[in-house]
């Protein structure tokens, strides 16, 4: 048997208050549900973005650091490093080194500003680096990206350019101004040891002078 339906004793007026009741009780769910879907979009929206400073804070701290060098020679002697004798003559042409890669010599008036290259880089120019107390670190083409990677890690923020060179005596060859050392793998000790003799060293000729703000060769990747 149906029941009977409570609002047909109800009069029109209150029939209509009735449904207003309603409307206005189904409002106030719908307003509740919003507030409520609102606060859970809130903080997943602070998790996410704690989560991406998360990683992002993670990611700077396991960026690997340049490494550090002391500046200046203490007469250090290191095993294979060979020493000449170079002069500084600023000449605007081309220039026919009596090593290889150039370890000093007659040079452009414009350095080469330090970094690293993947395109050979200009002799003429990379040598007035070398004046200033950079060291050029030239590599075969053909070494692996694993070696690459090796000698990279090892390269301090500046006063250094590497960049590729055809024709090397061997895989790695290092040159500062009137020394160099040449290196069958960059996971030879060597490498530091010359970093900490001949980096930014006191007896070039002109130390200290800038190894930015001039040329940029093709290449350079930073």
């Amino acid at each position: 048997m149906a029941r009977p339906d409570p609002s047909a004793n109800l009069t029109v007026k209150q029939q209509r208050a009735a449904q207003r009741a309603a409307k206005l009780e189904e409002y106030k769910k719908r307003e509740a549900k919003a507030k409520r879907n609102k606060r859970i979009g809130l903080w997943a929206g602070i998790v996410g973005g704690v989560a991406v400073l998360g990683l992002v804070a993670g990611s700077v701290f396991l960026m690997p650091r340049p490494a550090t060098y002391s500046a200046g020679s203490a007469g250090a002697e290191i095993d294979g490093v060979e020493l000449f004798d170079n002069g500084s003559n600023h000449v605007t042409t081309p220039v026919t080194y009596p090593q290889t890669p150039p370890a000093g010599g007659e040079h452009n008036p414009t350095w080469l500003n330090c970094g690293v290259y993947t395109e050979p880089v200009p002799n003429e120019n990379a040598v007035h680096s070398l004046e200033h107390g950079a060291l050029w670190v030239t590599y075969d083409p053909s070494i692996s990206d694993d070696e690459l990677a090796i000698i990279k890690e090892k390269l301090p923020s500046t006063y250094v350019i590497l960049s590729p060179f055809e024709g090397l005596p061997s895989p790695i060859v290092i040159s500062g101004w009137n020394s160099q050392l040449q290196l069958e793998s960059a996971s030879d000790e060597r490498f530091e040891q010359f970093f900490e003799e001949y980096w930014k060293s006191d007896k070039v000729p002109e130390p200290g002078a800038l190894c930015s703000g001039a040329l940029d060769a093709p290449g350079k990747v930073s």
